[in-house]
């Protein structure tokens, strides 16, 4: 049984102790030119395709309201501050394509978050949020979701209209099983739904076709469903740390896999530390290519 998100980081930590530095005060960029009255424009970074603002690691527990008249900002990055709420006023900000709220301690997101129809790219991992607004749906745009290391169960059956998402990090959670949402998402490619609570994989996960990676390990998973043969697109697969016995004879389908893997990065089957069945162990030290072999074999024998 793999390593559960612990229910720490879903407590705030107590008030710390500020200690101030001798001689002049130190402010920061922004603080600075709302000090001497300049226009908060004057800190958005203009790139070759995006307008962009930035406050990381900044220790705030509030945004700025002057943010939310910067209505031109496509990227926001509000990551690593110790945020507890995301004001309503995001909605403002509707050209935004690219918001980071990584590494806050946000409980949960505003309704109008579903007005951001041009958002592509939303990171709210490592966080607290227990539950997710449907009207996130809404966001047709979206690519690529990063909702990992928070406190979730579920999610809303709306998020199966989330017709262009690619990317979708649900892992370090506390889903007992993969939402029924995510099987209608036609166009993800990358699924991680590692160290969770899954005791099993549904049928339904061959509906995700062009599924080139999926990563369940560390939960308590006790059988290789066969539906996940069918993703014959899948580059890397990985089922480390569970509780598998036995792997389907439909296995060679996968040989867009390659190998056997041990590096957590590289593209294959990853397979160690599970309780395989003799004379599995063996023939996944010898290779994919006589792991293949010997269940073809078994298939049509």
């Amino acid at each position: 049984m793999g390593a559960k998100p612990s229910s720490a980081r879903c407590k705030d930590k107590g008030p710390r102790r500020m200690v101030f530095p001798r001689g002049r005060q130190q402010f920061s960029p922004w603080d600075d030119t709302l000090l001497s009255g300049k226009d908060p424009r004057s800190l958005l970074k203009r790139g070759m395709r995006h307008v962009s603002f930035s406050l990381v690691t900044k220790g705030m527990t509030d945004i700025p309201d002057f943010l939310w008249g910067l209505s031109e900002v496509q990227k926001l990055n509000l990551s690593h501050n110790q945020l507890r709420a995301l004001p309503p006023e995001v909605g403002k900000l509707s050209r935004l394509v690219v918001l980071n709220l990584c590494g806050n301690r946000l409980r949960s997101l505003p309704r109008e978050i579903g007005l951001l129809k041009s958002l592509k790219v939303l990171f709210v991992n490592m966080n607290c949020l227990t539950e997710l607004p449907a009207e996130l749906s809404a966001c047709r745009s979206l690519e690529v979701l990063s909702l990992s290391h928070n406190c979730l169960s579920q999610l809303p059956a709306s998020f199966a209209d989330l017709s262009r998402l690619r990317k979708l990090n649900l892992s370090n959670n506390y889903f007992a099983h993969i939402p029924l949402c995510v099987f209608a998402l036609k166009e993800l490619d990358f699924l991680h739904v590692g160290s969770n609570r899954l005791e099993n994989i549904a049928e339904s996960i061959q509906c995700l076709v062009g599924l080139q990676i999926f990563i369940a390990e560390s939960n308590n998973i006790h059988a290789f469903p066969r539906s996940l043969c069918l993703l014959t697109s899948l580059e890397l697969l990985n089922l480390n740390n569970n509780d598998i016995q036995t792997l389907p004879d439909e296995l060679y389908l996968l040989w867009r896999l390659g190998r056997i893997a041990w590096n957590p990065m590289d593209k294959g089957l990853h397979i160690s530390h599970n309780p395989l069945s003799k004379p599995l162990p063996e023939l996944v030290e010898g290779g994919l290519e006589m792991l293949f072999s010997y269940l073809k074999d078994k298939k049509h024998s």
